[in-house]
């Protein structure tokens, strides 16, 4: 009892330890190296994609029928039209930069610059007014830093950004009242410099601290021999996206019909739309803001949202408090009353001293110890115990897991499907600490754009090796003999469900012409990565944990015929168990669960970056699935069921059924994701979401729920 509440007290400390080391958010570190730039010098722009927050496919901006393309003309050390490497994280987000046309030269204004004219045909002109109706969001990257629309809190006292900027915007017209649309075909960009820290500041070297596009809508008409409009910053008609119909087929097209439409949108008459483009280029010096803190403005509502991380993380602590107290008394208390023989008098000195009394007939039965102050179960006169040798005690009736040490070490069903689910589980536990001990420390952070699926991608490569360790000697303790079957299960099973629900989603996605979807080439590099690298580091993994480990000993033998099981309640069952179990945890990540969806599925525009609270919380959420499978556990073995190997994963997955329900609220409540092709794309990801973390979470518990029996049999000595 006291080592349980020392237990406790020192989990407290840890806890107000890491809460403090934490203070809400993780720093970042924002690049490795300070890009300077003298005057005169040529700032490259680049275009990289075009996303909405309604649905879930982006499209390559400079692919767009719309917006001008890219000559090939040579811009500084750069040509227009080329297109940067990415990383592997880079291509799985949709990324594809490619050099601009857009001239800028550090320190020099340009109140208005022509850049193309863009004639677009009817169906062009109807995919546009499409995108600006789903609200697309086109992204622009100088000096790493996306382009953003500057915004101001209510009480005007703080700035921060939004990265991209509208493609255009629509309203109603005043006299035939149908939407109208109109493009965005003039941008203000605002670069924000400050002098360079160090030697390169005294030699003149200048830092960018902010890049900032306003755009606009300008007319096509009254515009001068250069292309510019001749009111760039006054109120002036928008560009509106329309093509004046043409009906003079209409009537000989519907010759029988009493209804003839106003116009023929599906007609291809060669009919197009000049769009000019035009932007402006001012440079304006900041001391605010260091080159360091200069991601902080992205970082919208971090103050306001620090308050509610921090409730977050309280209502974990209290959720986690009250469990540790109910393992600690309930847990703690009576099963070391069990085991020192204070509860039903079964145990003596902390051992089941289970020994043989010869019958009538000559064979061999167990007693059990007698009670010593009861002696309930003495009859001296009983005639039945007359030829008892004198070294026989009376039978005592035993109950409750202690009676289950034959059997509760017994292999279970499927063990050659649980030990690979197991070894995968390790494999996404270390990946995922991995990441969060990255990001919190800063190394991965929004400057390193598609760092964190990148590194993801290599540790759970690396981690196969932990993958198949764990799998072999699991597996070999079940008493399995074909490790390479199971090997072939580790190596295959998950990451090819992930593979292939890749795949087949990409499918969907290229029909759509999304920069979502994967090209060949990248497909064919993660199959290599998969069957190349993991397959063998998970062999190897396997070999040595199968091989040249031992199988984890337990404490008590099997016996040869399986015990006979009395009926169980309802709660026990592993599909009510697992559901009843995981609401615990689940209500732990409730909170920062909210702030997750709406930074990835709400406000793309924005950057989740609370990796300290997420860690906190993260922590406490492992130690409620560890304590909830430790009760679950000795619940169903005080109900005399041995079958806890199945059910200690499930248990401690549970929590993932509750956060898929949650995926199916949020979409119908809270998003408005529009499209067959999104909503199916919404729904596969959240089950691959739910399918990783239930892996880990039951992997956990199955650990957990082990390391439990193997130490209360372990205490437990059987002659």
């Amino acid at each position: 009892m006291y080592k349980g509440l020392r237990l406790g007290v020192g989990w407290c400390q840890l806890m107000v330890f890491s809460l403090i080391w934490s203070y809400a958010t993780a720093f970042y570190i924002p690049g490795y190296s300070i890009k300077s730039y003298q005057d005169d010098e040529v700032l490259p722009l680049y275009t990289n994609k075009i996303w909405s927050d309604n649905t879930q496919l982006s499209f390559v901006y400079s692919d767009l029928p719309f917006v001008c393309q890219p000559t090939g003309k040579k811009l500084g050390k750069s040509k227009s039209g080329h297109s940067l490497s990415l990383n592997l994280g880079e291509v799985l987000r949709g990324d594809r930069i490619v050099a601009s046309d857009y001239e800028l030269v550090m320190g020099q204004d340009k109140e208005c610059e022509y850049l193309c004219s863009r004639k677009v045909s009817r169906k062009d002109v109807k995919w546009a007014q499409q995108l600006i109706s789903d609200g697309y969001v086109a992204e622009w990257i100088m000096d790493n830093l996306p382009g953003a629309t500057s915004f101001v809190t209510v009480d005007r006292s703080r700035k921060y950004y939004a990265a991209g900027f509208k493609l255009g915007y629509s309203d109603f017209s005043p006299v035939t009242g149908k939407p109208r649309y109109f493009v965005n075909n003039h941008v203000n960009l605002v670069v924000r410099w400050r002098k360079a820290p160090g030697k390169a500041g005294q030699q003149g070297g200048k830092v960018i601290i902010g890049f900032e596009v306003y755009t606009k809508s300008i007319t096509a008409e009254h515009r001068g021999d250069s292309g510019c409009p001749s009111n760039v910053h006054g109120d002036v008609d928008g560009m509106e996206l329309f093509i004046a119909p043409n009906n003079t087929n209409l009537a000989s097209k519907y010759p029988h019909s009493s209804y003839i439409p106003e116009e023929d949108e599906d007609v291809n008459d060669g009919a197009t739309l000049t769009i000019p483009y035009t932007y402006s280029v001012y440079f304006r010096e900041d001391d605010r803001v260091d080159w360091a803190n200069r991601w902080d403005l992205y970082f919208n509502n971090q103050e306001g949202s620090s308050m509610i991380h921090w409730l977050a993380i309280l209502n974990a602590l209290v959720i986690s408090g009250i469990l540790t107290a109910v393992v600690i008394v309930v847990v703690g208390r009576t099963l070391q009353g069990d085991i020192k023989g204070r509860g039903d008098g079964a145990m003596e000195e902390g051992k089941i001293r289970i020994k043989l009394r010869r019958t009538r007939s000559g064979t061999k039965s167990p007693r059990f110890p007698e009670k010593s102050s009861s002696g309930l179960l003495e009859h001296p006169g009983d005639d039945n115990d007359a030829d008892i040798s004198s070294d026989d005690e009376s039978i005592e009736e035993m109950t409750g897991w202690k009676l289950l040490h034959g059997d509760v070490f017994r292999s279970p069903a499927y063990a050659g499907l649980l030990a690979p689910l197991v070894g995968s589980g390790m494999q996404l536990l270390f990946m995922a600490s991995g990441l969060l001990s990255l990001s919190c420390l800063g190394v991965l952070n929004p400057s390193f754009r598609g760092g964190f699926i990148s590194v993801g991608m290599g540790l759970f490569i690396f981690a196969g090796l932990f993958s198949g360790y764990f799998s072999g000697r699991i597996y070999k303790t079940f008493g399995g003999v074909n490790w390479r079957k199971n090997t072939l299960m580790t190596a295959l099973l998950f990451p090819g469900l992930l593979f292939t629900t890749i795949f087949i989603l990409n499918l969907f996605v290229w029909a759509q012409a999304s920069s979502t979807a994967l090209p060949f080439g990248t497909l064919i590099g993660l199959l290599a990565l998969w069957l190349l690298i993991q397959v063998p580091l998970v062999y190897a993994g396997s070999w040595y944990g199968f091989l040249q480990a031992k199988a984890w000993e337990h404490p008590t033998k099997t016996n040869i015929l399986p015990r006979q099981m009395p009926r169980q309640p309802w709660y026990t069952k592993s599909i009510n168990a697992a559901i009843l179990a995981g609401l615990v945890p689940f209500a732990v990540i409730f909170i920062e669960l909210l702030f997750m969806f709406r930074s990835i599925w709400q406000d793309k525009s924005g950057y989740y970056y609370f990796f300290g609270f997420l860690t906190i919380v993260s922590l406490i959420h492992l130690l409620t699935i560890v304590e909830v499978s430790i009760v679950a556990t000795y619940i169903q073995l005080c109900s005399e069921n041995y079958h806890w190997w199945w059910q200690s994963f499930l248990v401690g997955s549970g929590s993932s059924l509750w956060v898929f329900v949650f995926c199916i609220w949020y979409y119908s409540t809270r998003l408005n994701i529009t499209g067959f092709v999104s909503g199916i794309l919404f729904f596969s990801y959240s089950f691959l979401s739910c399918a990783v973390y239930g892996l880990l979470t039951g992997t956990v518990g199955f650990l957990a729920a082990y390391a439990f029996v193997r130490r209360i049999y372990g205490a437990v000595k059987v002659d």
